[in-house]
């Protein structure tokens, strides 16, 4: 929702994702909630509970807003370039650094040698479906744009790769978390053009890194541990192991769940302090406008 969104709306839909969409969500599964212990749903770090959370409540976002101002135009998409590519490349690598710790952590515990050695492989396959996530947006924008190779989707490319491995970043072997990484990757790529057609204005990608790669992480699961059972069952001790129904059950409900909550609240921030800046100050700058600096004043 960059660009055409104002601060403070934007702070207060932040504060109710974070304090309360967030953790009914996470409750649902982590700690033993309902979906874990009636379906057999599995998270291990959250490509659902925490990307596609956060993938709903943009794609909701984006549609009440509406696109950027100049986007759409007598049904022509008119592509706006991000402004600092080095910039975004950086914060790619951080984010690629994080998620070590992201799902390493999730791990929770570090105090045995098998805790140690999970912790290794989660390292190991949270970097490699990274790396199948750039080869595959890479390998892919070469052939669907005459051998440009577009660096914003190979960025977007170890996202999408990185959610993708999050639910489940120990049970697969590496050559496995590179081919769910590379799905992420190759999702993305495919996406982006979708929301184009559709008249959505995501300006980060963050839809189909977060969301498409979330549900699809997710849905993956139940193959990695060689499971292709649709009907969640418990085993002789009682434990219910991850199928792809129970996998798409807390998909759907997470969706269901986000979207609803989500509009709620920007409908009430629409009604009542507005989300939208005027046409004036959009074309300024939500920089100059809302902020009162400009981001790149060499160029006023």
């Amino acid at each position: 929702v960059a660009e055409r969104v104002k601060l403070w709306p934007f702070l207060i839909f932040t504060a109710f994702l974070t304090a309360f969409i967030y953790p009914i969500v996470a409750s649902w599964e982590w700690g033993g909630g309902a979906l874990d212990s009636q379906f057999g749903f599995s998270d291990f770090a959250g490509s659902t509970l925490v990307h596609s959370t956060g993938g709903w409540a943009a794609l909701v976002g984006a549609i009440i807003i509406g696109p950027r101002i100049g986007k759409f135009v007598n049904g022509q998409v008119h592509p706006m370039p991000g402004s600092n590519i080095p910039l975004a490349a950086l914060g790619t690598f951080i984010l690629w650094f994080g998620w070590f710790g992201f799902n390493g952590a999730s791990q929770l515990a570090a105090g045995t040698f098998d805790d140690i050695n999970s912790v290794a492989i989660i390292f190991a396959n949270t970097n490699m479906a990274a790396c199948g996530g750039v080869l595959a947006a890479m390998i892919l924008t070469g052939i669907l744009y005459k051998g440009k190779v577009d660096a914003t989707m190979a960025f977007n490319g170890a996202i999408g790769g990185l959610v993708s491995i999050t639910a489940e970043p120990l049970a697969p072997s590496m050559g496995a978390a590179t081919l769910i990484g590379a799905v992420g990757g190759i999702l993305v790529v495919l996406t982006v053009p979708l929301l184009d057609k559709l008249k959505i204005d995501d300006v980060v990608g963050a839809i189909p890194a977060h969301l498409v790669c979330g549900i699809w992480g997710t849905m993956i699961v139940a193959a990695s541990y060689g499971n292709n059972i649709m009907i969640p069952a418990a085993d002789a001790e009682g434990a219910i192991a991850p199928s792809y129904l129970g996998q798409l059950i807390g998909v759907i409900a997470t969706g269901v769940f986000v979207s609803v909550a989500s509009a709620v609240i920007w409908f009430a921030l629409k009604a009542t302090v507005g989300v939208r800046p005027s046409e004036e100050d959009e074309i300024a700058g939500m920089d100059k406008s809302e902020v009162g600096l400009e981001a790149y004043p060499e160029f006023s």
